[in-house]
């Protein structure tokens, strides 16, 4: 720790091995979830049936999964969605398939009674899902060149993209153990929630970046100045996220189940973009510099 106008001064960048290791941890956790796991897709993506079924005592969510699937039924997720209701997630469904189900649930529960049910067409079709991919590269690149522009250094572009990267994958990779633990899906809100993360990555990257271009201007030592710049902005940094963050929780905890993961989801990518943002983009930064300029 060093002193620099009354502000102790933390060397940050002296344990960036553990940052990596942590980073390399999540994203490995990620790619074998996504690998074994991989992710549920929502009815907004691939159509299917929505049924809701309303019963006074807890339905045996496990049993009515496996039986619903020995009759050769898409079973996408079972939810609760309230003290007394049920949403029930499948494929296409056919009338005599559906009432299969209901005789299903009753044996399990008598006072079962269906609710409501709906045939639900695909609402954003592959050519939509080819274009987000399309704007979210062109978005990228146009970051990277304007972040190296800004900064003139391509090194402070591809550091903030590759924090960028770093919360979406790891953010997919969530969503993956999620959907294996929980039953979350992969939907339009999904598609949101990793957008805002993005966006929220960026920012805050940018904002150290900006203090570490104003530090280099009287110091040449790339380690002193990410210490310098991280320890300068650390405090707004989590003052701005720990607004965000107790918000999402409050959403996690007393939302509806309808938007339940989207706010888990903007949750988990806040954390990780509040993460990122000095503990790899920062690192990231400076040993590059300092292999180039060995």
């Amino acid at each position: 720790m060093s002193k620099n106008n009354d502000i102790t001064i933390i060397n940050w960048i002296k344990f960036k091995w553990l940052y990596f290791a942590i980073s390399a941890m999540l994203i490995v956790i990620s790619i074998v979830s996504l690998a074994v796991n991989g992710v549920i897709i929502g009815l907004e993506f691939r159509g299917g049936s929505e049924l809701t079924i309303l019963s006074q005592q807890d339905l045996p969510v496990d049993n009515l999964r496996e039986s619903i699937a020995n009759e050769e039924i898409e079973v996408v997720s079972i939810q609760r969605s309230g003290e007394e209701q049920y949403m029930f997630r499948l494929g296409q469904v056919e009338e005599n398939q559906k009432a299969k189900i209901i005789e299903l649930i009753t044996s399990e529960n008598s006072d079962a009674v269906e609710q409501s049910f709906q045939i639900v067409g695909p609402s954003i079709g592959p050519e939509l899902i080819k274009k987000t991919f399309f704007a979210v590269a062109i978005a990228a690149i146009t970051i990277l060149g304007w972040v190296a522009y800004q900064f003139k250094s391509i090194k402070f572009g591809v550091s903030a993209i590759l924090a960028m990267l770093h919360d979406s994958f790891i953010l997919i990779g969530s969503i993956s153990v999620f959907g294996a633990l929980y039953g979350a899906e992969v939907d339009f809100l999904f598609i949101t929630a990793v957008l805002t993360t993005l966006s929220f990555s960026v920012h805050d990257t940018i904002v150290v970046f900006d203090r570490i271009r104003e530090i280099q201007k009287g110091e040449s030592d790339i380690t002193k100045i990410a210490n310098q710049a991280v320890t300068e902005t650390m405090r707004r940094s989590i003052i701005n996220s720990l607004t965000i963050i107790f918000m999402l929780a409050a959403l996690v905890i007393l939302g509806g189940v309808t938007i339940r993961w989207f706010a888990v989801s903007l949750l988990v990518g806040a954390v990780l973009g509040t993460y990122s943002s000095p503990f790899v983009a920062v690192p990231l930064l400076a040993t590059w510099e300092k292999m180039t300029k060995k």
